[in-house]
């Protein structure tokens, strides 16, 4: 049966293959990369290192994440993505496998952690944009919201389960074990990728103005001018530079400090299981709310995140920081699911790995000094106040983010061709513009009569909701 048959006759995203395969193999990956963090930390610590050389593990792989990820947009709009993702965790699965027998037969050393991470954040960024852009093939439009639901239901539902084991086997058995786990995952998620079936990304044709052979400069070039195209989509990634330098520092750093000083230590585990339970029920609701602006209502709903921040900055009740963290959860799972999904219908399939790779990049590239700076800064204006700080500062951003007309206006589109018939008209409007200025420079220059005008063009269509 044709695949377009195929994809007729679904109803629901479970009831495609490639679908299953994907969401299987992310959610096992996802299983075995929340053992990794817990068994690093307690194995730099069993070597006798200090929390600076904890943090420049775990760093070291945020920073390999940051700057490899461009590139593994440019791969993912090259090559077939499945692929990618194959090649990722097979190799990741080697990688993680060499440091968990390092550790069980005690020759491990905590340069080798680092380095190893710093391979594991590059192998990870490589194909994280193909794992994202990958969605949009494996489903038919019309079931691409929940199709994106459902895999990152899977994938929370999957880490929480990884955070709950990790700490048990690390107490039974030591980090090498549990480090084992995660490379046993990635080994099982890469023959759940090699499963998927999907055709081949029909590229866009090549501009005229675009090299004869592009290099992955030129193409990641590209991708951030695809995302300049868009004024709701810079506007957001340069939102989220903001909040990941502040809010990063927040959560990761004084949350923990905040939290053990006035409740326990026990009521950090608390606040993450709050966080992940509104994940998981901003996941389910996403499965069955669709609303027509859906990056609006999610971008407003982004707002929630300062609940928490907030709730640690008052430091009353122990309830109340617990229902901040829900909030977060829940806000957070909402907008990310309409954002992926005004990405994947706005943007020509060809682009999508370049463009979630900027959005990745542009993102987080602060947050490593968010985290850096964070305590410092703290410690000279007091934890709460700087709390506060925070607060205002997501609300302040996401505030003057929904003063942008793109972003209250865009539309969702279950039209299988939107995105390339917008970009086929953007690429018929540059040609046309090209062509007139040539013409004029040829006007200028030499005989007209010997360079008639182009035929007219009907005027290409533009996206109402830009600008």
């Amino acid at each position: 049966m044709p695949l377009a048959a195929e994809e007729a006759l679904l109803s629901h995203p479970w009831q495609s293959k490639p679908f299953r395969n994907l969401a299987l193999g992310q959610a096992t990956s996802a299983f075995g990369n929340a053992f990794s963090p817990v068994a690093l930390a307690f194995a730099v610590l069993h070597l006798g290192g200090t929390a600076t050389e904890l943090g420049l593990v775990v760093a070291a792989y945020a920073l390999a994440q940051v700057v490899t990820t461009l590139v593994g947009g440019v791969l993912g709009d090259r090559l077939p993505r499945t692929v990618m993702m194959q090649g990722s965790a097979a190799l990741s699965a080697l990688v993680q496998g060499i440091v968990a027998l390092s550790l069980i037969a005690g020759w491990g050393t905590i340069p080798m952690l680092a380095a190893s991470q710093l391979l594991a954040g590059c192998l990870g960024a490589l194909s994280s944009p193909s794992s994202q852009a990958v969605t949009s093939q494996v489903v038919p439009p019309r079931l691409l919201q929940r199709a994106i639901s459902w895999r990152r239901l899977v994938t929370n539902i999957a880490m929480v389960l990884g955070f709950t084991g990790a700490g048990m086997v690390v107490a039974a058995v030591g980090a090498g074990w549990a480090i084992a786990v995660d490379a046993a995952s990635f080994a099982i998620a890469a023959v759940f990728f090699a499963l998927i079936r999907v055709p081949p990304v029909a590229g866009a044709s090549r501009d005229a103005t675009s090299p004869a052979r592009p290099t992955v400069m030129s193409e990641a070039k590209a991708g951030i001018a695809e995302v300049m195209r868009h004024t709701w989509m810079w506007a957001l990634i340069a939102q989220a530079l903001i909040y990941h330098f502040f809010y990063g520092g927040a959560q990761g750093v004084l949350g923990p400090i905040v939290v053990r000083d006035h409740f326990g230590e026990a009521a950090w585990g608390w606040a993450l299981g709050a966080i992940m339970t509104g994940f998981m029920v901003g996941g389910l609701l996403t499965l069955r709310w669709r609303p027509r602006r859906g990056l609006y209502a999610g971008t407003v709903l982004l707002g929630l995140t300062a609940c928490f921040p907030a709730a640690l900055a008052a430091g009353l009740d122990l309830w109340l920081v617990l229902i901040g963290a829900f909030l977060h959860g829940f806000g957070l799972e909402i907008f990310s699911v309409n954002w992926d999904v005004a990405i994947q219908q706005q943007v020509a399939p060809d682009k999508l790995a370049r463009v979630f790779a900027v959005d990745v990049a542009g993102s987080f590239v602060a947050r490593p000094l968010g985290l850096a700076v964070t305590g410092p800064i703290a410690e000279i204006v007091g934890y709460r106040p700087w709390l506060w700080v925070v607060t205002g500062v997501v609300t302040g951003s996401l505030a003057l983010v929904l003063l942008v007309p793109s972003i209250r206006r865009l539309e969702r589109s279950d039209d299988p061709d939107h995105a390339e018939r917008a970009d086929h008209a953007d690429r018929a409007e540059d040609a046309d513009h090209a062509d007139r200025a040539e013409d004029a420079d040829q006007g200028d220059h030499g005989d007209h009569r010997h360079h008639p005008e182009h035929p007219n063009r009907p005027p290409a269509p533009t996206d109402p909701t830009d600008g």
